[in-house]
């Protein structure tokens, strides 16, 4: 069997690590492009294109620019930097080369349709990002998709929801924190649902992707609730069953810190925008992935899969 040689961008983060130890058995041959020592390659893809010595028949596309609120227009600009010049040039990197690989698999995110809440929503929805990160994951999806038409190669994009793992960055730490330190309190009982997806899953689909070409939302299929993953950290951690704050407070708090806002003109941690995101559901339709083979497990079912 012929080995594959695959570059990789992100090989080192959180989901990156994942990747590499689910294709651990497959015949591949990484070679690592970023910033990190640890890369085969260092380059940072935001100012320069990788210096590559061999061709690829894949190229997996991971490291982005996430999991932060920008807090001006410079850091607003940064996710640019990272998630679309970064994306072109790896490609410019891959064209000085030579020959171009079979398939592109990139990592986006649900986050370039710009939505809060929705049901069901399937990959055919109108992208409407609203925030540099969604913003600058949807020009990079662009590029790619019509960098691949023009040049024969498939492309892969996986929009990814939340994303559950141990040692997960993002809401989940959060999440994880604000229990500990037991800060942390469920909404309305915390019965809000979000389309959640375990890292190992989402990994080990990767090469299917390849494969096919196309665009994807992978979910666990469960859509848990905000209520039944808090106390199961909860209950991992040695807490008490998570408090609940009545919807009806809640508002009152919103309000009182919307009021606030105007006055300082600086935006709160908690308004009515914030509460609005904490109580509305959103959940992804991951039938098109299940056409091709996908086959997750539950969130819910699985926490020693994420838990420490």
């Amino acid at each position: 069997m012929c080995e594959m040689k695959v570059l990789m961008t992100g090989a080192y983060g959180f989901l990156g690590k994942q990747i590499r130890e689910s294709v651990c058995d497959l015949n591949y041959r990484i070679t690592s492009v970023g910033l990190e020592k640890e890369n085969k390659i260092i380059c940072d893809l935001s100012k320069v294109s990788p210096k590559l010595s061999m061709n690829y028949e894949m190229v997996i596309h991971v490291a982005g620019k996430a999991h932060v609120v920008p807090k001006n227009k410079e850091e607003e600009s940064e996710f640019f930097h990272v998630n679309l010049e970064g994306t072109r040039n790896l490609i410019k990197g891959i064209e000085q080369y030579g020959r171009l690989p079979q398939s592109i698999v990139f990592i986006s995110t649900v986050a370039v349709y710009g939505l809060e809440k929705g049901k069901m929503i399937t990959e055919k929805q109108e992208r409407n990002a609203i925030d540099p990160y969604g913003l600058s994951k949807l020009k990079a999806e662009d590029f790619l998709l019509e960098w691949g038409q023009k040049n024969n190669v498939k492309i892969g994009i996986v929009r990814p929801p939340l994303i559950i793992g141990k040692n997960a960055p993002g809401n989940l730490k959060s999440m994880f924190e604000g229990i500990k330190s037991n800060r942390y309190l469920n909404v309305d009982h915390g019965k809000v649902r979000r389309s959640m997806v375990l890292a190992e899953d989402l990994a080990a689909f990767l090469p299917i992707i390849a494969k096919y070409g196309g665009i994807y939302h992978l979910t666990d299929g469960q859509h848990p609730s905000f209520g039944e993953i808090s106390n199961l950290i909860a209950n991992h951690i040695g807490k008490k069953k998570i408090r609940n704050l009545p919807l009806s407070i809640a508002k009152l708090f919103a309000k009182s810190g919307d009021f606030a806002q105007k006055l300082i003109k600086k935006e709160l941690p908690f308004n009515s925008k914030k509460l609005k995101k904490m109580t509305s559901s959103l959940v992804f339709d991951d039938t098109k992935a299940r056409a091709i083979g996908w086959n997750p497990r539950s969130v819910i079912a699985n926490p020693q899969l994420w838990l420490d």
